[in-house]
């Protein structure tokens, strides 16, 4: 089994955690502490929000800015189209901000928001019908 790691630096990790708790995430506290938060996002999947000087210990270099620049694309699968718009509206009622408009191809929709430190996130929606082996 694998599992995917997310790193993200935060400005405020309060409103971090604020903000993913309103998208229906929890946390797993043995893995938080007062500059980090693990955020669980599903089985395999967790986002490590750390504040940008713990962060910082982790990176060479300086750490990026998400609100001047973006520096990631998260992708996040949804299980139907109304679970994308429903995604989407959450975070932009808990502090997100909307990136870019819906893509709607027929086969395959999405839309997108930042978080409050300018992260972006694309919820998306396949058809599994239109997937290839």
């Amino acid at each position: 089994m694998r599992m995917v790691f997310l790193n993200l630096p935060v400005a405020d990790l309060a409103t971090s955690r604020a903000f993913y708790a309103g998208l229906g995430f929890s946390f797993n506290e043995q893995f938080s502490d007062e500059r980090t938060a693990s955020v669980v996002v599903d089985e395999n999947i967790v986002v490590m929000l750390l504040t940008r000087d713990r962060f910082a210990d982790f990176v060479s270099g300086e750490v990026g800015d998400p609100a001047a620049a973006t520096t990631q694309l998260t992708a996040l699968s949804a299980g139907s189209r109304d679970e994308v718009d429903a995604l989407v509206a959450r975070a932009l009622e808990h502090g997100g901000k909307p990136w870019l408009p819906p893509q709607d191809h027929g086969f395959m929709y999405g839309a997108s928001f930042t978080d409050p430190d300018g992260h972006v996130w694309e919820v998306m929606w396949m058809d599994q019908q239109h997937v290839v082996d």
